[in-house]
């Protein structure tokens, strides 16, 4: 009996409606646990105050992100409220190649692709405790035009109707709680026969351990 491969790494894709916190929960999630890699996006829209470039998101040209368009350099792209915001595909490929988890914190027109384009990706959907905690969180932002404010809440319901399709949903109520429980799902996933734990079970029967000797 040949020895298994290693498996690939997970592609986690977060996603939720705009202000909802899922931001803040990946990143309390990498802060705690090790071996998780995050993916930054591309974006064009212009840089909040507190942003750091490369950190939460790379801020290019508009021209630079066509360019990248054009040369296939993205994983998923979309244009949302006249910006652009895309995930670069080389990193995404190259970490789960090597067995490393990577996780995607994009909108749901960035998540709807990825989700096309890699079945196995695993999918998860914030939702807020309720629509005045969803307003609240959007208006203390503070980046946001009372239109624009108004124009997320209008169609909060219809991102939140979209969550109906994903494989998990976790209600951001409380941040240690939504940080457990994504780290729950990964578990999880890590441990389904159709990826980690059919290897686990051809070592077991080829060497009797499952440590390394």
């Amino acid at each position: 009996m040949t020895m298994p491969t290693k498996p690939k790494g997970l592609l986690i894709v977060v996603t939720g409606p705009s202000a909802v916190g899922k931001g803040t929960i990946c990143r309390a999630l990498l802060a705690e646990t090790p071996g998780i890699r995050f993916s930054v996006s591309c974006t064009t829209r212009p840089m909040r105050p507190g942003e750091v470039n490369g950190v939460e998101y790379y801020f290019i040209s508009k021209e630079e992100f066509e360019r990248r368009i054009e040369a296939g350099e993205f994983l998923e792209w979309a244009e949302v409220y006249g910006n652009y915001y895309g995930t670069p595909r080389a990193y995404v490929e190259e970490v789960t190649a090597r067995g490393e988890d990577v996780i995607l914190d994009i909108d749901r027109v960035g998540a709807r692709a990825v989700r096309e384009h890699y079945p196995d990706a695993v999918s998860v959907f914030v939702i807020p405790p309720s629509m005045e905690a969803l307003r609240q969180r959007i208006t203390a932002r503070g980046t946001e035009t009372p239109e624009a404010v108004a124009r997320r809440l209008a169609e909060a319901p219809e991102w939140i109707r979209e969550g109906l399709t994903y494989d998990y949903v976790i209600v951001n109520d409380d941040l240690a709680r939504a940080v457990a429980e994504l780290r729950a799902i990964i578990v999880a996933e890590k441990a389904r026969t159709a990826r980690n734990g059919a290897a686990l079970i051809e070592r077991l029967l080829e060497k009797g351990v499952l440590t390394d000797e």
